[in-house]
């Protein structure tokens, strides 16, 4: 006996509904797997995670622990929020030299032994001259970039050995981009190698210096403002005198730990008609690594020319 007309269109719904499930179900399981969870990256400044994420691109989700140029990473404290980021990363990225001690605290007090860390100033080989400091503020210094960049991605291969290959691409792209600033220091160095810079801190030694700049600062001027000390008297005659003597041709001024010494020796090289370019540590709102730094030695080269 032959089945109805209705019972016919239930059988015929029911295998369409079914069909169409089935295929549903495979379909959002591709997705699922075309679609990996990003690596989670915790940088220790927003200048190393941007340089983290330039090469990450998009399959990286990266946290910055300080990312307001008023925070200082010598003296900074561990959130919550941030102990829980660091806990769960698979690549942290830490400047080291002394400069952001907090991380390895963090790391170890979260119990995250397996993160792949990027240390930039083991990365850059430099050491501290014999009777010296080391300067630990590396970022100023596009070679030491370029390795750490090279380092970033291997770790992060590491950890998402799929995306080898795009990482590796984001990494050439962007030591690509570091060539011109190079250039541009080379080219300060070549109009203007020998003349005498002062600065506040050690902050931008590395740009002047490849820049081909003489630094003329008493030592125990900076080093005092980088430990928060007082400068004796002495001491701020002979850096004033800079200023008032011509013995230099710019001062490179710390806006992040301005206080009334260094706003004596602003004060001083404006007073002389000597030019001010003020730099940062930390990237400033809305601003990349690369743009930065554009900024930083084309106001110097500018000021230089005049």
């Amino acid at each position: 006996m032959s089945l109805s007309t209705s019972r016919r269109l239930a059988l015929l719904t029911s295998a369409s509904l079914a069909l169409l499930a089935g295929c549903g179900s495979s379909s959002d399981s591709a997705d699922a797997k075309s679609a990996p969870a990003r690596v989670a990256v915790v940088a220790s400044t927003n200048v190393w995670g941007d340089i983290a994420r330039r090469v990450g691109g998009d399959r990286v989700d990266v946290t910055s622990v300080i990312s307001d140029p008023d925070q200082d990473p010598h003296s900074y404290e561990a959130d919550p929020q941030n102990q829980l980021a660091l806990s769960k990363a698979k690549v942290v990225v830490e400047n080291g030299g002394g400069y952001d001690d907090f991380v390895d605290r963090m790391l170890k007090s979260g119990h995250n032994d397996s993160a792949e860390v990027v240390n930039a100033v083991e990365v850059s080989g430099k050491k501290a001259p014999k009777g010296g400091e080391l300067n630990e503020h590396v970022w100023y210094d596009f070679p030491t970039v370029a390795k750490v960049a090279d380092r970033i991605s291997a770790a992060l291969a590491e950890a998402d050995p799929g995306d080898a290959a795009a990482f590796e691409k984001n990494a050439a792209a962007f030591k690509a981009k570091l060539a011109p600033l190079e250039a541009a220091e080379a080219q300060i160095k070549k109009a203007h190698g020998g003349e005498g810079v002062a600065i506040t801190e050690p902050v931008p030694l590395y740009m002047t210096e490849a820049s081909g700049l003489v630094n003329r600062t008493p030592a125990p001027f900076s080093e005092a403002i980088e430990e928060g000390d007082d400068v004796s008297p002495r001491v701020l005659q002979q850096s004033l005198a800079l200023f008032s003597g011509k013995e230099v041709k710019v001062l490179v001024y710390n806006e992040q730990t301005s206080g009334p010494q260094t706003e004596k020796a602003e004060a001083a090289a404006k007073a002389a008609g000597i030019p001010v370019v003020p730099v940062t540590e930390t990237l400033p709102k809305g601003k990349d690594y690369l743009g930065w730094m554009t900024g930083n030695v084309d106001a110097l080269a500018s000021v230089l020319a005049k």
